[in-house]
């Protein structure tokens, strides 16, 4: 069975640090983009990060650069969004997402979706 399972969701103060993690298995890994996207409550699923299946190339929201860094260890099967300087507006489940067959930033083009995990900024 394919199983994407997020975990590295908590509660952190602002200014904090989070490094949510996605751990892959049944499907091949190393041969599939990954994403990252959240969904603060209230609001639509947007787009946080991606990257290619070599780390060749990544995408950041606005929202997200130059404070999340994206990453991952095909010898672990596994993704990272390392996140810093967190706002509280950062708030939001977050999910990750792989093989896409379509731009690594959309999320109608994945094919695997994690359960996500919640990430709450306080103030």
């Amino acid at each position: 069975d394919v199983q994407l399972q997020a975990s590295g969701g908590g509660l952190v103060q602002a200014g904090g640090s989070r490094r949510p993690s996605c751990a892959a298995s049944g499907f091949t890994f190393d041969v599939a983009a990954i994403g990252w996207f959240r969904q603060a409550p209230g609001k639509e699923r947007e787009g946080v990060s991606s990257i290619t299946i070599d780390n060749g190339s990544t995408y950041y929201a606005d929202s997200a650069k130059g404070r999340f860094t994206i990453s991952r260890d095909n010898a672990k099967n596994t993704g990272y969004l390392q996140m810093n300087s967190l706002k509280p507006e950062d708030t939001a489940v977050y999910y990750c997402a792989a093989q896409s067959t379509l731009d690594i930033r959309l999320a109608r083009g994945y094919h695997y979706w994690g359960q996500g995990t919640l990430v709450t900024v306080s103030s």
